[in-house]
């Protein structure tokens, strides 16, 4: 899971402080790397490891020149994160293409191969963008084109989606053109496009991961991309969109469980009533136990507001009593297992007042790995709880997640063929509830009715592109057990 920013806008106008300021908005949904490419005339890159701020120093910056840029901040899900798998990626023919994407390449093996024998295309890093990047150049350069139109683009974007296989949200900008975006088939991975004018009338566009980025930037003129849907947008501001694929619009639910940010809208769905929605619908769950607690106390952040819902439902006192250390990253999207242990007693700390002899009941957003749940439950021991009951506003994680989320081996799961029951035994807790799957969908569509269907593959293992198989779920444990290194393979986090 990645995030990433892509802005056009008039004539003599530079899009680098722009760039910048939204990716430190999307800063959550990626923190290993960063990058950006402009382009006034000429290419400008810079990318490395680290945070947005750490990045972009303004001696690293200087040359970022230009009206068009695009720009990423990197989770790994696949490779081995090293900056040569950062992210803006470019190819110098034809045109000049420059690339950012959010999601993961499922046949990427199969592409590298395809396109370095038939097409000759060389692939260079282990960073699946690569592929897709490739596969798009190699499907303008088909067309031999004299003056690109934006029939150009869509044709080449009809070929990725022929080739490539998984899900991605793409924006990238054409030397001398314009920019592009598309979203997978199936509409997987959230991107949102936005445009505003300024004072004389001149119009900028803006495509994104999240509509948070579209607020602080003041885009308030946005929709989002559809399944299978591509759009140009030329050097005058004009914007060309096509629909080219037919297939269900299947967006993923965890992006409303935990990646996006409570003030970001996705499919013109709100997180925050989102989250709102899922706390009000466990309430009903947690009587049915018959189990009693003194006070709701969420695990921050991303459970705060489903914590608030389920509380005020439920007639409970709620307390905040864990204190999150905000300098100390997500521990889910850390970049390997000893990272994420290492770090979570350090961004937790008891209000000891708020645990001491009660019965607790921590709310959470997920239960994944269990690591974090189940030193969450010994805090709140060794704070004096009498009691610790832990309840998940989503549905049991089981299965893994092949289109971009870091829970990739099947055995990683602590719900994995265990009760919930066996869970609560494993994490220390006196008790464990989850939410309904059905829950979790209402939810979503009460926002939206217009969703119909939605990506749940990690909770059901129904992966909606159709095409998985046991080879592609160990080729990609393979991956994650390498990059990992020997000493995380039997590692449980979060």
């Amino acid at each position: 899971m990645c995030g990433f920013i892509g802005i056009l806008g008039p004539e003599g106008a530079e899009v680098l402080p722009d760039l910048g300021t939204g990716l430190l908005a999307i800063q959550h949904r990626g923190q290993d790397a960063a990058g950006a490419v402009t382009y006034d005339g000429r290419f400008h890159m810079h990318k490395a490891r680290g945070l947005v701020r750490e990045v972009f120093t303004p001696e690293a910056v200087a040359t970022l020149r230009g009206r068009m840029g695009i720009a990423h901040v990197r989770y790994p899900t696949v490779g081995l994160g090293s900056v040569e798998d950062a992210q803006p990626f470019m190819i110098s023919y034809p045109f000049g293409v420059g690339m950012v994407h959010n999601g993961n390449v499922t046949n990427f093996d199969e592409i590298k191969q395809e396109i370095s024998s038939t097409s000759h295309w060389h692939v260079n890093s282990s960073c699946d963008l690569e592929g897709i990047l490739n596969v798009f150049g190699d499907e303008l350069a088909q067309q031999q084109i004299e003056q690109l139109k934006p029939e150009h683009v869509f044709s080449a974007v009809s070929g990725v989606y022929r080739r490539v296989k998984g899900a991605y949200s793409v924006v990238g900008i054409i030397a001398g053109e314009g920019m592009y975006a598309f979203r997978d088939p199936y509409g997987i991975k959230p991107i949102i496009v936005g445009s505003r004018k300024d004072g004389r009338g001149r119009v900028s566009w803006c495509v994104a991961s999240e509509s948070v980025l579209m607020d602080v930037l003041d885009y308030h003129s946005t929709f989002d991309l559809q399944a299978g849907e591509a759009i140009f947008i030329d050097l005058e501001g004009r914007l060309h969109r096509k629909k080219l694929t037919d297939r269900p619009h299947s967006p993923c639910l965890f992006e409303w469980v935990y990646f996006a940010r409570p003030d970001s809208f996705l499919d013109r769905v709100s997180v925050y009533k989102t989250r709102l929605r899922l706390g009000e619908l466990m309430a009903p769950i947690w009587r049915n136990t018959g189990w009693v607690a003194d006070v709701v106390i969420p695990v921050p952040e991303s459970a705060v507001t489903s914590a608030m819902a389920l509380a005020r439902a439920l007639g409970m006192t709620y307390r905040e009593g864990l204190v999150k250390n905000r300098y100390i990253g997500r521990t889910f999207i850390m970049a390997n297992d000893a990272e994420r242990r290492s770090s979570i007693r350090q961004k937790l700390n008891p209000i000891q007042l708020e645990f001491e002899g009660k019965r607790v009941l921590l709310v959470d957003d997920s239960i994944v790995r269990g690591n974090t749940s189940r030193q969450i439950v010994d805090v709140a021991r060794k704070a004096g709880a009498r009691e610790v009951y832990f309840a998940s506003v989503s549905p049991p994680l089981r299965y893994p997640c092949i289109y971009g989320i870091d829970m990739s081996t099947r055995n990683e799961f602590v719900a994995r063929d265990r009760t919930a029951e066996q869970v609560a035994e494993s994490l220390g807790a006196d008790g464990v509830v989850y939410q309904t799957l059905e829950n979790l969908i209402a939810a979503v569509r009460d926002g939206n009715p217009d969703i119909r269907n939605t990506c749940h593959a990690c909770f059901t293992g129904e992966y909606p592109t159709g095409d998985v198989d046991e080879v592609q779920l160990s080729r990609i444990e393979r991956e994650r057990l390498v990059a990992a290194g020997p000493g995380d393979l039997n590692g449980i986090s979060r």
